[in-house]
């Protein structure tokens, strides 16, 4: 009997452990993918962790420099032109700075070779959100210069002491004189109404 005993436990001892092996088996065949899941995300996370903390960085730079500009410009912002007189059309309004924007052309040795006038256009944002108390002129001017000249008279603008809206600039080299330029330019002027 002692025997026989022997057998038995050695036979259960025996299923006991092929049934471990087994469980260990399938446990290891299942988990090993998974870990190795679990690792290569891992992996993926610290790298996406450093990417986005460097982009984080690199907003909050940006954010500095653009706040840093919106205060810049706020400082050298232009006012709107006011003409002296109160009650005058919008042609009348803004021809104080056509004017001035005449006197440019001619100081830059630009030749015009048509301007087309466009008041308070509904197009416009200004006039949109503003056209009791903003009169616009949109100028479409066809001019020829050289490029010093057009280059100059940019300059001027850019220190003209009103608001205005360069909104299209379109240079084409003369095809006979190549030094000379033919622009299509779009200048919007802005005033207050008095």
């Amino acid at each position: 009997m002692d025997k026989e005993k022997l057998m038995l436990f050695k036979e259960s001892f025996m299923i006991l452990g092929v049934m471990v092996f087994v469980v260990f088996y399938l446990l290891f065949t299942k988990m090993i993918p998974s870990i190795q899941a679990v690792s290569e995300s891992s992996s993926q996370y610290k790298t996406q962790s450093a990417t986005l903390g460097e982009k984080e960085r690199i907003l909050d730079t940006k954010k500095q420099a653009a706040i840093q500009a919106a205060d810049s410009n706020i400082g050298s912002s232009k006012d709107m032109y006011k003409p002296m007189e109160s009650g005058l059309d919008a042609e009348s309004i803004v021809a104080g700075q056509f004017d001035d924007i005449l006197r440019l052309l001619q100081a830059n040795s630009i030749k015009t070779r048509s301007v087309k006038y466009d008041y308070n256009s509904p197009d416009d944002t200004f006039v949109k959100g503003a056209s009791n108390i903003l009169s616009a002129c949109t100028l479409s001017m066809q001019m020829v210069a050289t490029y010093k000249n057009f280059e100059s008279f940019l300059k001027d603008l850019y220190k003209h002491e009103h608001f205005l809206d360069i909104a299209k600039i379109e240079i084409i080299p003369y095809s006979k004189n190549k030094t000379l330029l033919l622009v299509n330019f779009t200048l919007k002027l802005y005033a207050k109404k008095v």
